[in-house]
């Protein structure tokens, strides 16, 4: 089978490719990193079956699975979504990976894939269970992020990140205990959490508002913010409004 990987993380992607490319009936054919480089990656390359994201910047998954034509690839989702979301793709029928993915859950999504090749009936009655598939809401969506550390890279849970900082080309993420390379410039990331927890206080800093303990003003327009671990940042002028109403200040 010839194989399109479709994710926004070049983390993702490249684990997965590895995985993939140790099994002798699976030819990776391409990526992409957004819904609509998927569409134009599809239709040029016509893969067999496409192991698609959800949460992607410009056009999400469900998107990209309402605006293919035939003939239709497999689909494969591929989600960091929890449990409460997942329990509707069970009842969907749908297959997915769970991120990160494992050898064995890798190995099930193929073998359905490889039930559902050259049937086309099949693979349309797919589609219409994925293009009819509710989007959660936001507070169900993936609340993983990857960093690196050298050659290691570490899955993090959202609510453990105190911060994201530029520093040149170079994007942070702060927790409580370390600092990690982010895959992803900081505009990525901002676009990636769409999430009022998460707002930009500065052009170089995003911040998990559950992680201020406070704020300091240092002018009427201007304030010093201090996170859980000590972290301190200025707001911008332009965002200062925004973080004292989330805070209810």
């Amino acid at each position: 089978m010839n194989a399109l990987i479709v994710d926004d993380e070049p983390i993702a992607r490249r684990v997965l490719r590895e995985e993939l490319e140790l099994l002798p009936d699976v030819r990776v054919i391409g990526e992409a990193g957004d819904g609509e480089e998927a569409l134009e990656r599809i239709t040029e390359l016509r893969p067999d079956l496409v192991f698609l994201d959800l949460q992607m910047p410009v056009m999400s998954g469900f998107e990209v699975v309402r605006n293919l034509h035939e003939p239709l690839p497999i689909i494969v989702i591929v989600t960091a979504f929890d449990a409460h979301a997942i329990e509707a793709f069970e009842a969907g029928a749908i297959d997915y990976l769970l991120k990160p993915v494992g050898e064995a859950r890798l190995q099930k999504a193929l073998e359905r894939a490889r039930s559902l090749q050259g049937k086309p009936t099949d693979i349309a009655a797919q589609f219409d269970k994925i293009a009819s598939a509710v989007q959660p809401p936001a507070a169900l969506r993936s609340r993983k992020i990857t960093g690196r550390s050298g050659d290691d890279y570490h899955v993090l849970d959202l609510e453990d990140v105190v911060a994201f900082q530029a520093e040149r080309e170079l994007v942070w993420i702060v927790t409580s205990k370390q600092r990690l390379f982010a895959t992803q410039p900081l505009r990525a990331i901002e676009e990636r959490l769409a999430d009022p927890q998460f707002p930009r206080v500065h052009r170089n800093a995003i911040v998990n508002v559950g992680h201020v303990r406070k704020m300091t003003s240092l002018s009427s327009q201007r304030w010093l913010i201090t996170m859980s671990n000590a972290l301190q940042l200025v707001v911008s002028k332009r965002q200062a409004h925004k973080i004292r109403a989330l805070l209810h200040w």
